[in-house]
């Protein structure tokens, strides 16, 4: 099994930045890739961010250019970079984890966080 727990929400302005981390424990030998998810009321839970054990990336196109995923495979970390934050970010974010870099872009992720809330005020 593995626990993930993110930290770093909160509230900010229009304009402002964040950064949100997620640590991994547990049987972390299993995990390959990692991810953050993002979901509002109503909707489903959508990938913002991704990133595989070799560093390929993805990025959801609205966030592309403001957002920036970072890992660090040693200490089973992974963060989240977020700068010109708008309003319409505004949601709560979610770590994910799995072995399979696909899983993960497919929102089939194995291990999930508790979450953490973003506020966006303008």
């Amino acid at each position: 099994q593995v626990q993930l727990v993110e930290s770093g929400g909160g509230l900010v302005q229009a304009g402002g930045s964040l950064r949100l981390s997620c640590a991994a424990s547990g049987d972390t030998d299993c995990i390959s890739a990692m991810g953050w998810y993002r979901q509002t009321p109503g909707k489903e839970r959508d990938l913002v961010a991704s990133m595989s054990r070799d560093g390929d990336t993805y990025y959801e196109d609205s966030v592309k250019g403001r957002f920036t995923i970072s890992r660090d495979n040693a200490k089973n970390t992974v963060s989240l970079q977020m700068d010109v934050l708008k309003p319409e970010d505004t949601a709560d974010y979610y770590c994910a984890a799995d072995r399979s870099y696909q899983h993960i872009l497919a929102g089939r992720a194995d291990y999930w966080g508790q979450g953490t809330q973003v506020t966006v005020s303008s």
